[in-house]
């Protein structure tokens, strides 16, 4: 069964056999699944610090990785990447690392929307997920069987939302990559276990930072609303593309 997969045997294919020699040129990178974030980037920077580091290759077209610089907190000059990530867990996992290859990024902070599961307690907050429910398959080629995958640097992001004074809550999230698969029996027992929200990438994402030993800083926009009768987009294009996951993120980026 897929949840047997994980084993620990040499890998028949690595980043090496299609990057050569691993780059060792950034510590940090973001990783965005909006290109309104990613091109705001692009347009801010590009006259300034905005440099290419490398390209994740793919036959659907190559997925470019840029750095650039903002201000740490003592206002010096620190360079960090971005990259826009395909959708899914096995796309952002396999995005990680290879990044990591072309990089050396080790500190990876993810963001995007999601879907609430608990709007009273998820609506005008962020959702930084605690643990995520393992609804996909790239997971279990990482780590033993588990439902959940413990989101190991959960506190930290917390703590970093509490000191700029950004208004969250914290807990388990439910990833899936089969959103036309999201039904009302699944939905009812991902709410029973305390789900907040639904999304398509932290599971398989933290699986594979974890299995490397890399560090994953992750948090949620809840835009689209689950329910039992009824599915609302509400504000899903927002909570996709608004700017304010990217300051965000820079503001974890000063204080990892």
């Amino acid at each position: 069964m897929i949840t047997d997969s994980f084993d620990r045997s040499k890998p028949i294919i690595t980043p090496g056999d299609y990057y050569g020699e691993q780059k060792h040129i950034l510590d940090i990178c973001i990783i965005t699944f909006s290109k309104v974030i990613f091109q705001e980037v692009l347009d801010n920077y590009r006259s300034q610090s905005l440099r290419k580091e490398g390209e994740i290759v793919s036959c659907g077209g190559n997925i470019p990785i840029y750095s650039f610089e903002i201000e740490d907190l003592k206002g010096e000059a620190m360079r960090i990447g971005i990259l826009l990530s395909s959708i899914g867990s096995v796309a952002a996992g396999i995005n990680i690392t290879e990044c990591n290859w072309l990089t050396g990024a080790t500190k990876f902070i993810m963001f995007g929307s999601a879907g609430a599961l608990n709007e009273p307690l998820t609506k005008g907050k962020y959702v930084v997920p605690a643990k995520a429910y393992r609804d996909e398959g790239m997971s279990y080629h990482y780590m033993p069987p588990s439902d959940y995958v413990d989101v190991d640097m959960a506190d930290r992001v917390g703590e970093i939302f509490d000191e700029i004074k950004v208004p969250y809550v914290k807990g388990p999230c439910w990833t899936t990559d089969t959103w036309y698969r999201e039904t009302v029996e699944q939905m009812k027992a991902r709410v029973e276990d305390g789900c907040l929200a639904v999304d398509m990438e932290v599971s398989g994402a933290q699986a594979v930072c974890s299995f490397y030993g890399w560090e994953l800083y992750c948090f949620l926009v809840t835009g689209d609303v689950l329910g039992e009768e009824e599915y609302s987009l509400g504000g899903l294009a927002s909570a996709n593309h608004d700017l304010d996951k990217l300051h965000l993120g820079f503001e974890i980026a000063k204080r990892i």
